[in-house]
């Protein structure tokens, strides 16, 4: 059952309650409470947006269980040592005791519970059966998703704690994305056969958006020109964005975030030209580049350094260390930290603003919980500002930011979809790892050679906004310069008017929103990214299509077009230039008929 925030106190809450809560609660927190307590379930999956305050809700529940003997102790179940420790503060601050540091024995007497990884309970589930067995448990699963049955961790999870008393799920995402039955989450047959998760309480982005609790989202993405040498000894060139095989999107987005090219230099630039600007209104706001390995992560903060005359924080692997680097950057106003991989996972920086997705991880769990490190609210207006390289898969998820999706079973999986679950898999092994290395593999597939940055297009709220231009120029730091403190429905009406003038300007006309007016719909300044997307797969397919009938390569027919119809890769055309080259594919292929 999907239920929307409650916008009342209930007596039970009276805002601050006795028992202990981390103060006056947000309205969404009340009413997932006030559903707990209607029902007193022993299963409750909480579904809430990254950034929305799942903790305080979670640790609240606790208090409260405690506080009326419903439980006796409390089990925190965490996905890294970092969170481990973060639950046990936060707890810490509202009278609940957490060690983060149990192993084995009883607890001293003071203490309320344990905070684990799934991790520790893989490797000894009857350790905390046991506990359940011995005093009546609160289990709270965070990020339940990483439990998913047919791994070691989700049938560890089944043994441990299917005595508790209670188990509270909490997840900020839509689950794995494979097939595979979580534990202690309830699914229910639709109509189509298929069985979905259903959570007894969800809060999603749109909602979170519309009641301040978390920040708008602006996407800038930078394409730009690659080259690099195959394992094979053959050089490659393509342009970010464009149509090509999986294995060469790889390649190319690979030696867009290769510290020795032009590209993530330059996208580090105007990151940093944004974080200026969004400093003016908000003087502590911090930004985070998520880097692949350590490798990569060393450079960037050379390269911030160079940039900025500051030295970057670098968080190379989840461990004890780590968690105090964080932790002091949290607290202080250091421009920037670079971190690897998981350390993106439920990491709570308020103060991140702005972020760079430098990392070739593209599944949509680890981009949903990489954007969740920068949407988080400490008041109302602040927005948030995320760069990335123009590659589609990332484009698709940027543009879906406001659909809420529940797990789903039973579907056959698609081509390619099983590599998809394994990088999954990796994600949080590799997040305990003492080193974050590139693996050899990695190493030698392929050599970076050059490449360069352009700027490609601003998306926000689902829709495209911005025209192809270099780093630097008049028409980047238009969108570069957009203040740090605006409502939503303000950025929305700044973007249109931004990329209104630079279209009024390329076409040299008066720069007035009535020209606007005169444009043809494909030159208006708002089309959807869904919208665009269609188009583009439209023709790609027709492309695919004249292919076999003419036996022309992809890249020709593409190229062709490009000079027949002008305008740029189809990754940057407009609505109106793609609709124009369908046209003369089905052309060309109605004359061969």
């Amino acid at each position: 059952m999907t239920t929307t925030a409650s916008h009342h106190l209930s007596p039970a809450f009276p805002g601050r309650a006795p028992w202990g809560t981390a103060g006056k609660l947000r309205a969404w927190q009340q009413g997932a409470l006030d559903a707990y307590i209607h029902k007193q379930p022993r299963d409750f999956l909480a579904v809430a947006t990254p950034g929305a305050g799942k903790t305080t809700f979670a640790l609240t529940l606790a208090s409260y269980l405690l506080h009326h003997h419903v439980v006796q102790q409390i089990t925190v179940v965490a996905p890294t040592e970092h969170l481990k420790k973060q639950w046990s503060e936060a707890a810490a601050r509202i009278g609940i005791k957490l060690d983060p540091d149990y192993s084995a024995g009883p607890l001293p007497k003071d203490y309320h519970g344990v905070a684990v990884t799934y991790a520790g309970v893989g490797v000894r589930p009857m350790l905390h059966r046991n506990r359940c067995e011995q005093r009546k448990t609160l289990v709270i699963l965070d990020e339940i998703h990483h439990a998913g049955d047919s791994k070691s961790w989700g049938e560890a999870c089944l043994e441990a704690f299917e005595p508790a008393t209670r188990r509270l799920a909490l997840t900020g995402t839509p689950f794995r994305s494979d097939t595979n039955p979580i534990p202690f989450v309830t699914y229910e047959e639709g109509n189509d056969g298929i069985r979905r998760s259903a959570a007894d309480y969800t809060y999603g982005y749109a909602n979170a958006l519309a009641d301040g609790v978390v920040r708008p989202v602006i996407f800038l993405s930078y394409s730009g020109n690659m080259r690099w040498r195959t394992k094979a000894g053959d050089e490659v060139a393509a342009r970010l964005g464009e149509p090509m095989t999986k294995d060469a999107i790889a390649q190319a987005w690979r030696t867009a975030l290769s510290p020795t090219g032009e590209w993530i230099p330059n996208v580090l630039r105007s990151a940093d030209q944004r974080l200026t600007e969004v400093r003016k209104s908000i003087p502590d706001a911090g930004g985070l580049v998520i880097a692949s390995d350590q490798d990569s992560a060393r450079a960037y903060a050379k390269l911030i350094r160079e940039i900025t005359g500051h030295k970057a924080t670098v968080v190379l692997s989840d461990d004890v260390g780590a968690s105090k680097r964080i932790e002091t950057f949290s607290e202080s106003e250091d421009r920037w930290m670079v971190a690897v991989r998981m350390v993106s996972e439920g990491v709570d920086v308020p103060r991140l603003a702005v972020g760079v997705y430098a990392t070739t991880i593209s599944t949509p769990l680890f981009f949903a919980q990489a954007v969740g490190r920068f949407v988080r609210s400490r008041r109302r207006g602040e927005t948030a500002s995320v760069f990335l390289p123009t590659i589609p898969m990332l484009l698709g998820f940027a543009g879906e930011m406001e659909v809420e999706r529940d797990h789903v079973l039973d579907r056959p999986r698609k081509a390619g979809e099983d590599d998809l679950y394994a990088e999954e898999d990796k994600l949080l092994e590799e997040a305990n790892k003492q080193q974050d290395e590139a693996t050899e593999d990695e190493q030698m597939t392929f050599e970076a050679l050059e490449s360069d940055a352009v700027f490609d297009r601003v998306m926000y709220d689902g829709a495209e906004f911005g025209m192809q231009a270099h780093p630097g120029s008049e028409e980047e730091q238009d969108y570069l310069g957009i203040p740090g403190l605006l409502e939503p429905d303000q950025v929305q009406l700044l973007l249109q008017r931004r990329q209104a003038r630079q279209i009024a300007h390329s076409r040299k006309k008066p720069d007035t929103e009535a020209d606007l007016l005169e444009l043809p719909a494909e030159r208006r300044p708002i089309v959807t990214h869904r919208e665009l997307l269609e188009l583009r797969k439209r023709l790609n397919t027709m492309v695919s299509a004249y292919t076999h009938q003419s036996g022309k390569p992809h890249g020709v027919i593409h190229n062709e077009l490009r000079r027949v119809c002008g305008g740029p890769p189809s990754a940057e055309a407009t609505a109106g230039q793609i609709e124009a080259r369908i046209a003369k594919v089905q052309e060309w292929a109605t004359r061969m008929r």
